[in-house]
């Protein structure tokens, strides 16, 4: 599934070429694309329509238009957008096809179709979901006694709770992976167990990783449309995921492979270990080699 940082790139592509055009007309192969409103209303409404920008919430696509509404589309796990010339060959799975002015069409193409999109009217209540994400990964709210005041009494695992939406908006499986490993926490870890050092290793993480990625994906429109909307993962600069029986790039053990919330994680076990490993005091490092001396 598209996660933050390719979502962002999606719009980057997307956001140049189709701002300014008016929506001459909507094809849909499938009707069940269309969450809200009811199809025919949903073409109707936006039919005529120009595009004036865009943006994006966690993994949601915003198409902010000239009478105010806003159109949205979740990518899901498999959705693509293009956006190409009315003679481009078509492609498999197409769901949407929005012609715009200057011949050129916006398509939506989705293998599993689990795509989704919405057209909220202006001022309209919000029914897609965008409304019960978390904060951002760069939002200045999202501070590590914020996380552990949302899940520091939390006994499911972190990266389990790294992937509600409702915390932190737009990590996924990939991220979360790379963000734990960066801040040196096992995924498997019950987020109540976490110290106050952790959590704020966790938010700088969430951050760092996040930013990293996003910088990182940066296609031209032309390189995008070649890989088909899909060649633009930032595979050989992640560390971890996908990568459980090859050597840790920091200390060279074997990365393993669990299985946490229904997700495959990858971590290392040397690197992330079951619990914090704790400096004793000096108060402490006395009374053990007291110890030692009885």
């Amino acid at each position: 599934m598209p996660e933050l940082p390719e979502v962002e790139m999606v719009k980057n592509v997307t956001a140049p070429q189709i701002r300014g055009r008016r929506i001459e007309k909507v094809a849909l192969e499938r009707r069940d694309v269309i969450a809200h409103p009811a199809p025919d209303d949903f073409v109707e409404l936006v039919t005529g329509r120009a595009v004036t920008g865009m943006g994006r919430r966690g993994k949601f696509l915003r198409f902010f238009l000239d009478d105010g509404a806003e159109m949205v589309l979740h990518l899901r796990m498999t959705g693509r957008l293009l956006v190409v010339p009315p003679e481009f060959p078509a492609e498999k799975h197409t769901r949407a096809v929005f012609s715009l002015s200057g011949r050129l069409q916006l398509r939506f193409a989705d293998l599993r179709r689990f795509g989704r999109f919405w057209l909220l009217q202006k001022g309209e209540k919000d029914c897609t979901g965008m409304d019960k994400l978390g904060p951002e990964p760069f939002d200045a709210g999202l501070t590590s006694v914020w996380l552990k005041e949302r899940l520091g009494a939390s006994r499911r695992a972190v990266k389990t709770c790294l992937l509600d939406q409702r915390v932190v908006a737009g990590i996924g499986n990939i991220y979360g992976d790379e963000i734990l490993f960066a801040a040196r926490i096992r995924p498997t870890r019950a987020a109540s167990s976490l110290s106050r050092p952790e959590w704020e290793r966790l938010t700088r993480a969430i951050r760092e990783v996040m930013r990293f990625h996003v910088e990182q994906i940066d296609v031209s429109a032309e390189e995008f449309l070649r890989g088909r909307g899909t060649e633009y993962r930032n595979t050989p600069l992640l560390k971890v995921y996908g990568r459980d029986g090859d050597p840790c790039p920091v200390c060279g053990a074997t990365l393993q492979r669990a299985v946490v919330g229904g997700r495959s994680s990858v971590f290392c076990p040397r690197c992330q270990k079951r619990r914090e490993t704790k400096v004793p005091s000096l108060r402490q490092g006395a009374a053990e080699k007291m110890k030692d001396v009885r």
